[in-house]
């Protein structure tokens, strides 16, 4: 190992570096991506555990309780787009990492990576293109869930 690394020029190290700044970029930016996604998913659990308990306080078959049922089975679907969107978030950094990885393997072993490199980058950015589709997917939804609460309280004032 160390003849291995012996024989890496320095000039051609700078080369691997700079070929691993793409998936880093990704990382960072998957990263951001990341805390925003936890921020809603905590959002979406807290406020269905303060829907929850109002729903087991109020009375069976009541109007009220069939509109916090309702609003508990959208927050429900929203926590399940919002773990897609983490899952998918962080399988697209685990790849990232891989990447990296494999390219500073690449430079030190004898053979060649290319076809793995580009099949794990290909994967990673699936992946967060999946990751996004979850997030906008769980956007839609709580417009949506916003719009029948709006609808709701136009409703009884009238």
């Amino acid at each position: 190992m160390l003849r291995v690394m012996e024989s890496i020029v320095p000039s051609s190290f700078l080369q691997v570096i700079q070929m691993a700044i793409t998936p880093v970029i990704l990382l960072s930016g998957v990263g951001g991506l990341m805390i925003t996604l936890t921020n809603r998913m905590a959002r979406v659990v807290d406020r269905t555990q303060t829907l929850a308990e109002q729903a087991r306080k109020a009375a069976d078959a009541s109007e009220e309780r069939v509109i916090l049922e309702s609003q508990l089975d959208i927050l429900w679907r929203r926590s399940l787009l919002a773990q897609r969107a983490v899952l998918c978030a962080g399988l697209s950094m685990l790849l990232a990492c891989m990447l990296v990885m494999v390219i500073f393997i690449d430079a030190v072993m004898a053979r060649e990576f290319v076809v793995e490199m580009v099949v794990i980058f290909v994967a990673s950015i699936l992946c967060l293109i999946a990751a996004l589709v979850a997030f906008l997917r769980d956007i839609v939804v709580a417009l949506r869930a916003l719009k029948l609460d709006v609808v709701r309280v136009r409703a009884t004032s009238r």
